[in-house]
């Protein structure tokens, strides 16, 4: 990101030499370039490595990122709850053969489905479960070594369908080492026995899913004299035995047989915490049964946030038409009119973004990672990013309170921190999240306030202008709607900031429409403006308390198809409803702020204060304190509901004090940051964008081009995650221009057209829709 600005912090001559090589372009065509490397790279690897098959990511690596959340290399691992773990293993057979420690793996599994589940079976014998209204059964077998016994039990699996699980899940080994000492002989019987078993495993496999689970460590300093002999080198060797008998070489039908080596590596982190060096420890197993349930269940279910064992989603057809209607063509070389060239480069290039945006979500081709929450992964970024705001900071052009520069500056820096509270996971942590939350309020507030002043001072309530306004707020999530096969409320800030556009334009444009010019001649139009204030302060309340009638007006058809979220328009409630005074907020701020400048209330010269010195003093002391007692009142929330029902009446007061902060002292509102203005240009792109191309599976997870390399990786996809964006911005100002014409019989014609494509579009989907989560 810094390189894209640092031209900005540098004097005239040197800034304009730098720009000769560090523009916006050259960065995009190296962010172009990184991408076809770096698929060329995934391609290759996977190839490499046996094909996209992420079980064998999900089943062999991963690393521990803390508290127990286990990440699995290069894919997300869904979090199996009783419900979804019930529909998974519905009307299915899971069987469990080994020893103690298996036995350990079958409590934890069926505690995932049964968490009420105790460990109350008999330890050298048999242990049934079955739940009665998912007709799930998982039974252990009582195995303690991989000898004929365990074989003869295999072989009747074969033979007699009709018991024949679907899943089993084996191993064995310490019980050998025990019984026999850790004799070379009882290995070598261990490989011819596993020899003898691979091939009913092999048959087994064939209509059956069997995972071989290798030996976990041990604590050998905790162990008790009889176990002594079970030492790490031991259980190694046995390992390796397991992996010559039973996987063979990638073409072999015994590869069919798969082995769970990441519990076992899970388990080399945590043995220490042993109570009798054998058996592990209770959050370690439970990190072992969740890798078997992904393994098991992320094909069935197909989990957004679950990446492992899934293979890519066929494409639908709304997918399949998108393809072919974005397809990258080259523009005819004949000359041709202006118009009709510049869109269809507009379109080639949205066409390969777009390309880029499904093959990072939707293809697979690049790795995904689960996000987790530590101080330091959301404050170090933090105060990096601000460093560097302040940093590039420049003398701004005008000095008026809210200017276009600083509400520029103002947008950036929120849709930066709001970035870093994204990837970092940060909604776990209460404070962060309801600071955020003021910064979602304060984007509405400037809708307010922009529109309000826009409509006040100019009065154009055209045709042509509102629909700019609508087509470059929902040009990009359209388009994702189709390509990503999503659905409009799923993108939840673009419906929020659409509706309430509608209102401000409904408000302002409905009779009597009271503007400056009326207003300059009477101030009795000032109550007019009053008056139509409080009449959308009376409806946003009745709303807010009438949630049925809200229920029932957006549940209707067509209107529904907008506003609902795998079926049902709660989250648009709860969206609506958590910022429901923010914009109203703006405009009455931009009403007052109107007046006082024509009355010439405030002084706004460079480098004056904005009050006199008496008031100046107390409105920033009064703000400081309101920011000191906000964040005390945030920290000290019990949970997220309690915070939700305050946070409506109070973020006024922190955005305003910002406000006052920002503008009161002269020499603050005389410059900016022209790195955070940079970013608040493009922030609806950046908001918009990073559900795909920076986070992954929807916004659950995190986006992996260069697998090993955390830091490496957030840096490169970021600057690949802007470019995207700043392009994608260039690409809807020229379409805004090619598509809506200034004529407005023709402007009439393409909406009748656009209007009658969209109920098509509605119409066939009628019967479907996206099941996917909200966002937090």
């Amino acid at each position: 990101m810094a390189v894209l600005l640092a031209s900005y912090s540098l004097g005239s001559n040197k800034r304009d030499d730098i720009n000769q090589y560090f523009t916006v372009g050259n960065a995009k065509r190296i962010a172009s370039a990184l991408v076809v490397l770096l698929l060329l790279v995934h391609t290759a690897s996977r190839y490499y490595y046996g094909g996209a098959d992420t079980c064998d990511w999900l089943l062999s690596s991963g690393r521990y990122l803390g508290e127990n959340v286990w990440q699995p290399y290069g894919c997300m691992m869904h979090k199996y709850k009783s419900i979804d773990s019930k529909s998974c293993l519905a009307d299915k057979r899971v069987a469990f053969l080994g020893d103690s420690r298996i036995r350990q793996l079958f409590y934890s599994f069926v505690k995932i489905i049964d968490p009420e589940r105790k460990e109350d079976g008999n330890k050298h014998e048999d242990i049934p479960f079955h739940d009665d209204a998912s007709s799930v059964n998982v039974n252990f077998f009582w195995h303690p070594e991989a000898n004929d016994s365990m074989k003869e039990r295999l072989i009747s699996w074969t033979q007699d369908r009709s018991s024949k699980p679907d899943v089993v899940m084996l191993g064995a080994a310490a019980w050998s080492i025990k019984l026999h000492g850790g004799s070379s002989e009882t290995l070598q019987q261990y490989r011819v026995n596993l020899t003898a078993m691979a091939l009913p495993l092999e048959r087994l496999a064939e209509d059956t899913e069997v995972y071989w689970v290798l030996q976990d460590p041990v604590n050998e300093a905790a162990l008790g004299e009889g176990r002594r002999m079970i030492t790490n080198r031991q259980l190694e060797l046995y390992n390796e035995a397991a992996a010559d008998a039973l996987n063979g070489s990638k073409g072999s039908a015994r590869a069919r047989v798969r082995l769970l080596a990441a519990s076992r590596q899970a388990a080399m982190e945590t043995i220490g915490q042993s109570v009798d060096g054998l058996h592990l420890p209770e959050s370690t197993r439970n990190v072992g049964a969740m890798l078997l349930m992904n393994a098991v269940c992320n094909k069935r279910t197909r989990p957004i946030d679950g990446s492992c064992c899934q293979g890519p989603r066929p494409p639908s057809p709304s997918q399949k038409l998108a393809a072919c209607s974005l397809e990258e063509r080259k523009p005819a070389t004949a000359a041709g009119p202006p118009g009709p060239v510049a869109l269809l480069r507009a379109l080639c290039r949205m066409g390969a973004i777009m390309a880029y945006f499904y093959l990072c979500d939707r293809a697979d081709a690049f790795m995904k990672e689960q996000k987790f929450y530590t101080h330091a992964t959301f404050f170090v970024p933090l105060v990096y990013v601000l460093v560097l705001g302040l940093f590039f900071s420049e003398n701004s052009k005008e000095t008026k309170v809210l200017n276009r520069e600083q509400t520029d500056e103002w947008k950036g820096w929120m849709q930066l921190v709001i970035l870093i509270y994204h990837i970092s996971g940060a909604s776990a942590f209460i404070p962060v999240y309801m600071h955020v939350r003021v910064l979602v309020a304060a984007y509405l507030f400037q809708t307010g306030y922009g529109h309000f002043s826009f409509f006040w001072l100019k009065g154009d309530f055209g045709l042509y202008r509102v629909c700019q306004v609508l087509f470059r707020l929902n040009f990009l999530v359209l388009v994702l709607c189709v390509v990503m096969d999503r659905p409009y409320q799923f993108y939840y800030f673009v419906p929020l900031v659409t509706f309430w556009f509608v209102v401000i334009y409904a408000t302002m444009a409905l009779w009597p429409q009271v503007l400056q010019k009326k207003a300059n001649g009477s101030g009795m139009w000032h109550l007019g403006v009053l008056t139509k204030l409080l009449g959308l302060l009376l409806f946003i309340c009745y709303f807010a308390n009438s949630e049925g009638f809200f229920q029932s007006l957006f549940s209707v058809w067509p209107i529904s198809k907008l506003f609902e979220l795998n079926g049902s328009i709660h989250e648009w409630w709860f969206r609506w409803k958590l910022d429901r005074f923010a914009v109203i907020h703006g405009m009455l701020f931009a009403f007052v702020y109107l007046v006082l400048q024509k009355c010439q209330g405030l002084c706004e010269g460079r480098g004056e204060a904005l009050f006199s010195a008496r008031i100046s003093n107390l409105l920033l002391f009064l703000s400081v304190v309101s920011f000191t007692t906000y964040s005390i009142w945030a920290s000290s929330c019990k949970n997220k509901t309690e915070c939700n029902e305050m946070h409506p009446y109070i973020s006024v007061v922190q955005i305003l004090a910002f406000i006052l902060i920002r503008n009161i002292p002269g020499y603050a509102r005389s410059v900016y940051s022209s790195f955070f203005a940079w970013f608040g240009k493009i922030s609806l792109e950046l908001f918009i964008c990073q559900y795909h191309i920076w986070l992954a599976a929807d916004t659950k997870g995190v986006l992996v081009l260069i697998p090993g390399f955390p830091s490496l990786n957030v840096l490169v996809s970021t600057f690949v995650f802007v470019c995207a964006a700043h392009e994608i911005s260039l690409i809807t100002n020229s379409l805004a221009q090619v598509v809506i014409p200034k004529d407005t019989g023709a402007l009439l014609k393409r909406l009748g057209a656009a209007g009658l494509l969209a109920l098509l579009v509605l119409w066939l989907n009628a019967g479907g829709g996206a099941s996917v989560p909200g966002v937090a």
